[in-house]
């Protein structure tokens, strides 16, 4: 009884990503740039599913979405945090019926160690009060690892956010 139950589990597990395409809200736009311009923040990061601590860049972090579909940080306000993003971005559905943010910049190649001009961000969670995005990220290396950010809007106060262990 044992190995069918691991078998089965094995199998289940081998079939790759698992999880169920989050549903976008109708007011998903609305929900992220707040039809206007919406500011996010950081509030907790995790590398394959490790939490991770954030450094000054980390912490100071700011993501403005704009109703326009622009896209802008705050990067080059920080010291040694690398230059500011300015992108388009939009929604793009894939044919799993999964949500994804789609940044387009000549600037991401060398952000993200990519050969290309556009990146995609898969949307875990879009609400009022949180974004969840998981992306694929190749920093230092080859090796690519998986980047989940929880964004909220930059006024919200977040308990333990300078997380260090």
């Amino acid at each position: 009884m044992y190995k069918y139950i691991l078998l089965f589990f094995l199998i289940l597990t081998a079939c790759g990503d698992t999880e169920e395409p989050f549903i976008m809200p109708d007011n998903a736009h609305k929900l992220l740039t707040n039809d206007s311009t919406k500011t996010w923040k950081i509030a907790r990061r995790f590398n394959d599913h490790v939490r991770m601590n954030m450094g000054h860049c980390f912490l100071n972090y700011r993501q403005t979405y704009r109703s326009d579909q622009v896209l802008t940080d705050n990067n080059g306000e920080g010291e040694d945090c690398g230059e500011s993003l300015k992108a388009q971005w939009e929604f793009v559905t894939s044919k799993k019926g999964n949500h994804f943010i789609k940044m387009m910049s000549k600037q991401l190649a060398a952000m993200f160690n990519i050969d290309k001009d556009y990146k995609f961000f898969r949307i875990m969670k879009l609400t009022n009060e949180e974004l969840i995005v998981r992306y694929n990220h190749r920093q230092f290396s080859d090796d690519e690892t998986s980047i989940t950010d929880i964004y909220v809007p930059e006024h919200i106060n977040v308990e333990d956010r300078d997380f260090h262990w």
